[in-house]
């Protein structure tokens, strides 16, 4: 999957600043753990380290192009196309050769074939660097999901990009700044594309191309969702979402390391499961490795609340039964959770506070187990954005709310005896964000970019803006959390829903279609259903597991007590310290605060390990 780094200056000679691309790669090991490398020229220099899953032993990277005895491309590459077969054969007979069975090398030739249009080919999911020596330009690209990130930074004479922040924190002219938007954006939940929180970094959004030239730097979009006419009816529609999924999952399944599923027992994983255990039965391969995690003692004692009504394990191990999988269970506890250097762990991965506090942390453990046995694993991720789903696709206040439907479902949790996210959080600092009006804003922004049919009725108009929202917005969340959370393992982790194909095509599925038996994901569930169980298929949905054992509330609130006596915290200033003495009163209901405490001991963690500067 691999990390890449690199800097484009044309003021000066980049083959002098070694030590600088050096230590900007470096950061990068944890998501290529099997290999790096550096390619410098006077102006572009690209550094790469590597996760070897396709041809381990080809593929080095950064690659150059050899043509006439001169390298008219450099290439430093994360990720996967999917469709590199077919490239490859459509190259060859065009009269490239190749020297490695790599599908980097497959990129770099479809750029020397096809020029800055050849990312239209592409199906996977990737985010690289292309220098081109003959024009002294680089091509920055993502993918149509933005499934594998990538940012940058704007100098006077060029950029200096990476994989991830930390990348180009490590360049001895930049340092972590964030000012008032950045933290708006941290905590508003509105994940506007581009915006990176640190002040001066941008995304790169997914489908666009970034060219940086002498002249200056132009971005442009190569693919975004379309609104189109859907023509097939219902067991048509069914039909043609089995057959793309079932595509996506064999191309996904391509890998020359050892490859399993994240198995929860829902309805999307199950389905992602049981596809892929078809494909390697048909291979001569398998069984398929699945891979579920649950908390200590959590399946027996669950209990039910407004968000999951049943515990994963009895779905998974049945669904794994079903399929014939090789099925393992990773089990966690309070401790883990409440261990610092885990939860610091997930800071060092993410470069930001946690999203999702305890959630966060399982998934890094989850995967770091994972990883002892496998290289690559497939993902149910992006099902419930596209299929709808998520409460707000069903909900008539949640669907009638005017702003980010997740936020509003944040907002009726708070009302149920949870505390918001921001609640310890200094009553000037908020008011200072204002995060509803800033809320409002990018919603309304959000609203406006979404393409509608000519004549489409009122609730198909709604229920168009909440998928685009969510396939736009919410996903990106999720995405930017699997990828950092699994890279930060070494492990690639790649998610059949997100191909472009099957998103483009259910995005414009009439939602009659989508909800034809009343409940959640009608449509995947019709597409899927004999491959399941029927307990599996008739599951209601149910999020990420979260921990319910009452010592991990009672935990953040003793580490909220130390941070609330530490004078040189330096989220101290940002602290309500009526409100952080009421959380930590005798009697006081840890969880009602839990939320909030994840937010402040991230903020201050995050303050402390990047040593940020708050510009306010």
């Amino acid at each position: 999957m691999c990390g890449i780094a690199g800097w484009v200056a044309f003021d000066r000679d980049l083959t002098r600043e070694r030590a600088a691309l050096e230590a900007m790669t470096a950061t990068m090991a944890c998501r290529g753990p099997d290999g790096g490398g550096l390619h410098l020229t006077r102006h572009a220099a690209l550094g790469h380290r590597r996760l070897a899953v396709i041809d381990p032993a080809g593929g080095a990277q950064p690659m150059a192009a050899e043509q006439g005895g001169h390298s008219p491309a450099v290439l430093s590459y994360s990720g996967e196309v999917f469709n590199h077969r077919e490239l490859r054969t459509a190259l060859q007979h065009a009269g490239h050769h190749f020297r490695t069975r790599s599908d980097t090398e497959v990129v770099l030739r479809a750029y020397l074939q096809w020029g800055p249009r050849f990312v239209d080919r592409l199906n996977g999911m990737y985010a690289f660097a292309l220098w081109d020596a003959r024009r002294e330009e680089l091509l920055l690209v993502r993918d149509r999901m933005g499934v594998k990130p990538l940012h940058y930074h704007r100098t006077d004479a060029g950029v200096l990009f990476g994989s991830e922040p930390k990348a180009l924190f490590a360049h001895p002219a930049l340092r972590p700044e964030v000012d008032l938007d950045g933290l708006r954006e941290l905590l508003s939940t509105a994940r506007t594309p581009g915006h990176a929180v640190y002040r001066g970094l941008v995304e790169v959004q997914p489908g666009q191309v970034v060219t940086v030239r002498r002249s200056g730097l132009t971005t442009r979009r190569y693919w975004a969702l379309e609104a189109r006419e859907h023509t097939d009816d219902a067991p048509a529609t069914a039909a043609a979402v089995r057959e793309l999924l079932a595509d996506t999952v064999r191309r996904q399944l391509d890998s020359d390391v050892p490859l399993c599923a994240l198995l929860s027992g829902g309805l999307d994983s199950s389905a992602i499961t049981a596809l892929a255990a078809q494909a390697l039965r048909r291979r001569g391969a398998g069984p398929v490795r699945t891979f579920a995690v649950d908390y200590a003692g959590q399946t027996e004692r669950f209990r039910p609340d407004a968000m999951r009504g049943t515990p994963d394990g009895p779905y998974a191990r049945l669904l794994a039964e079903h399929v014939g999988a090789d099925h393992r269970t990773v089990e966690l506890d309070s401790d883990s959770l409440s261990d610092p250097a885990h939860r610091t762990a997930v800071l060092r991965a993410r470069d930001l506070p946690w999203e999702f506090g305890d959630m966060d942390t399982s998934m890094l453990l989850l995967f770091r187990a994972v990883r002892r046995d496998s290289t690559v694993a497939l993902s149910g991720e992006a099902a419930d954005e596209l299929f709808g789903g998520y409460p707000w696709f069903h909900d008539p206040a949640l669907i009638a709310a005017e702003t980010f439907p997740w936020a509003a479902l944040l907002a009726r949790t708070a009302g149920l005896g949870a505390g918001p996210r921001e609640g310890l959080l200094d009553p000037g600092l908020l008011a200072g964000l204002d995060l509803d009006a800033y809320r409002a804003d990018r919603y309304r922004e959000a609203v406006s970019a979404v393409p509608q049919l000519p004549g489409t009725d009122p609730v198909e108009r709604r229920m168009r803006e909440l998928t685009h929202l969510s396939l736009t917005r919410f996903v990106r969340i999720l995405l930017d959390r699997k990828d950092r959370l699994s890279m930060a393992c070494g492990l690639e982790v790649r998610v059949p829903f997100c191909d472009h194909r099957l998103v483009q095509y259910v995005f414009n599925t009439p939602w009659r279609i989508k909800s034809a038996d009343g409940r959640e994901k009608s449509l995947l569930r019709a597409a899927v259903r004999d491959l399941l169980p029927d307990a599996v298929a008739d599951r209601a949905k149910s999020p990420y597991p979260s921990i319910q054992d009452l010592r991990y509330p009672r935990s953040l609130q003793s580490a909220l007590g130390r941070l609330a006596a530490d004078r040189d915290s330096p989220a101290a200033a940002l602290l309500d310290r009526t409100a952080v003495a009421e959380a930590l009163a005798p009697g006081a209901d840890p969880q009602y605060a839990r939320a909030a405490t994840e937010v402040v001991l991230g903020i201050d963690d995050w303050l402390r390990t990047y040593d940020v500067s708050l510009v306010m």
